[in-house]
């Protein structure tokens, strides 16, 4: 890697919690400049605009949430641990995966009627979440872990709206109450479908 390629890494790296914490639009390139030490000219040469950096910090943190997702998931062999851990790593929602919380959730509702770009990342970063939701129970169906007959497709769309919903609720109250209560009942629903 180039010095170069090393500072545009870095200044990706660094920002990364800022943007997910301000959001897109109330992140100055002077917070930027803050987080990083680098002058503004030193930030334009690896970044044509603000929106080329979001664009980087967008994949940067979406990537991040899904490395620490799997990782979370591929410790387990069985379809039910692995559905287990994927909600238990949303189980604290003061306590993100990604520093600053779900970036999908954060980036997705700004960029929403804002920015196609970003919009569109999210959106692709939704449907691979629940594929990857799919892909785990149709595994555990093959396996006889499941029952035949588990609506999966829906489940894993109830899923996932139900822990960003839960995400949504914790962050925005400060209180992982309800989170609980999603993390019981989307464990008891999967308890339900086994063999």
């Amino acid at each position: 890697m180039t010095k170069g390629e090393q500072t545009r890494e870095m200044i990706i790296e660094r920002s990364a919690a800022l943007f997910n914490k301000k959001g897109m639009a109330a992140t100055a390139m002077s917070d930027v400049m803050d987080v990083t030490g680098l002058s503004k000219g030193s930030l334009y040469v690896h970044f044509d605009n603000k929106d080329v950096l979001v664009e980087a910090v967008v994949d940067y943190n979406l990537a991040l949430l899904e490395q620490r997702t799997l990782m979370a998931i591929n410790k387990f062999d069985n379809p039910k641990d692995k559905l287990f851990a994927y909600i238990d790593i949303n189980r604290n929602s003061l306590n993100p995966p990604v520093e600053g919380g779900c970036p999908m959730l954060n980036f997705g509702m700004e960029a929403d009627d804002q920015n196609e770009v970003v919009r569109e990342k999210v959106a692709g970063q939704v449907n691979k979440t629940q594929q990857m939701i799919v892909d785990i129970i149709t595994q555990g169906i093959r396996q006889g872990v499941f029952k035949a007959d588990w609506d999966y497709k829906e489940f894993a769309a109830l899923m996932f709206a139900m822990i960003e919903g839960g995400v949504m609720i914790s962050r925005t109250t400060r209180k992982n109450d309800k989170t609980m209560i999603i993390n019981r009942t989307l464990k008891k629903m999967i308890e339900a479908q086994l063999c």
